[in-house]
């Protein structure tokens, strides 16, 4: 299933374009003159300036804290604590499970390097886990992002002037990851993954070591982890000095600390896109200690973000298609009189579900379907969050059954990612099957 999807599902960009030649089509076909359709790409291409540059600091900084010596300690130290195979796979994916409801980004980052680190500690102390299941189960637990801290959709919509305001307005955090259905739903499913997990662990397990790369991986990384600072040798230059200073580092921390402060008690803010952003930051000096080290570790982050600056006006460009001609609204429409109150939640998860094999990113999938999905909720009579949380529960599938996420996973590992996706398909169902129901009949 894998290669088949690989070889015929194209790159993020290359699906954009399609998209956006099919909707300029159906566009003109529905009757809208080729001037409103132009019109309607010359206002989408460049409306998510803002939220592009938004997301590339989140994907940086985020990937920047995770190079922080801290994370590898805390890694290192987790990683030798259990004593069985049952103990490994439930402690590794509460660790990626904790890091992905804080930011997904560290999850991104570190949880295939849990993985590999859990799963050499156990086979060191005699007691190997099967390392590709180890892989997958840990991408099960990451799952939870989707309703976390840095859920992109939700904190999209709780930031002020979202491109969407005029048609929802603000969504509080407290109707989209905090509603009683998003928190029964992250109960549920991940006491099932757990149990789960443990009722398939493999009984003949492929330890880390018939995977040569990434045992080298692991030995590496905690070799690493359990050696001292070593402190760079002193510069004659006084602009080198300073930059090694902990005292700059430190008056930024503190400017930005402030900033979070005044965000939250005196403007009366919340979670939002900007905030995150400043949090990140912030824990990132802190982290890193000094500017010098801050500087060096961002080149590397960098690159984790390249696909978000062209992509996400690529995606504007195809929400400007739908908003602003007929094709939106008679999608919306469409959506509205084949659904019901109880339908609604099942059919906007199924189509992101689709839609989410081509868009490989949460916050792109709910710009190009976002208006869709709210003005046929509305007309349905259901809240638009409920749309958004099953939105978002459909939009996961594609991370965890298609490729592009698992490659970038399995090339993190060093292993093939054929080796381990097979198991995702598994936690699927109970992803879909309790987001179905929970977003359907709980309160949101």
């Amino acid at each position: 299933m894998a290669q088949v999807i690989g070889n015929w599902i194209p790159d993020a960009m290359t699906m954009a374009i399609l998209l956006m030649v099919v909707l300029a089509i159906a566009a003109l076909l529905f009757g809208d003159p080729p001037l409103q359709v132009m019109d309607a790409y010359y206002e989408g291409l460049w409306m998510l300036l803002p939220f592009t540059m938004q997301m590339s600091l989140i994907l940086v900084l985020g990937s920047t804290l995770a190079s922080t010596r801290f994370f590898g300690r805390l890694v290192h130290t987790l990683s030798s604590l259990p004593r069985s195979e049952g103990q490994t796979i439930a402690l590794s994916m509460a660790t990626t499970c904790c890091l992905a409801y804080c930011f997904w980004g560290l999850s991104l980052a570190l949880a295939p390097l849990v993985a590999v680190t859990y799963a050499r500690q156990s086979e060191l102390k005699g007691h190997p886990v099967d390392f590709p299941f180890l892989l997958s189960a840990n991408a099960a637990a990451g799952a939870i992002w989707q309703f976390g801290l840095s859920a992109s959709a939700p904190l999209l919509m709780n930031t002020p002037d979202h491109f969407l305001e005029h048609v929802t307005g603000l969504m509080p955090l407290s109707t989209t990851i905090w509603a009683p259905a998003t928190l029964v739903y992250l109960a549920v499913y991940l006491t099932s993954v757990f149990t789960l997990a443990r009722l398939l662990m493999p009984k003949k397990a492929r330890p880390i070591s018939m995977f040569p790369e990434s045992r080298k991986l692991a030995d590496s990384t905690l070799s690493a982890a359990g050696k001292p600072v070593e402190k760079p040798p002193r510069s004659d230059r006084f602009a080198e000095r300073l930059e090694a200073n902990r005292m700059p580092c430190a008056v930024l921390t503190a400017a930005l600390f402030g900033w979070l402060l005044y965000h939250v008690f005196v403007r009366g803010g919340g979670l939002q896109l900007n905030s995150l952003i400043t949090a990140l930051l912030t824990l990132g000096l802190l982290l890193h200690g000094s500017v010098l080290n801050f500087t060096r570790a961002l080149p590397r982050a960098v690159v984790t973000a390249w696909p978000v600056i062209v992509l996400y006006h690529l995606y504007a460009g195809v929400a400007g298609l739908l908003e602003k001609t007929s094709i939106g609204i008679e999608f919306a429409e469409y959506l509205a009189s084949i659904s019901t109150e109880y339908t609604f939640p099942l059919l906007t998860l199924v189509s992101a579900a689709v839609v989410s094999v081509f868009v490989p990113s949460s916050g792109g999938q709910w710009v190009i379907q976002g208006f869709i999905t709210s003005k046929a909720s509305l007309a349905v009579g259901v809240t638009a969050q409920r749309g958004l949380l099953a939105l978002s529960v459909g939009d996961h599938v594609g991370n965890l059954v298609s490729p592009f996420w698992a490659v970038i996973a399995a090339g993190i590992a060093r292993m093939d990612f054929r080796t381990y996706i097979g198991y995702n398909y598994v936690w699927v169902v109970l992803w879909v099957g309790f987001g179905a129901l929970c977003f359907t009949f709980l309160p949101a």
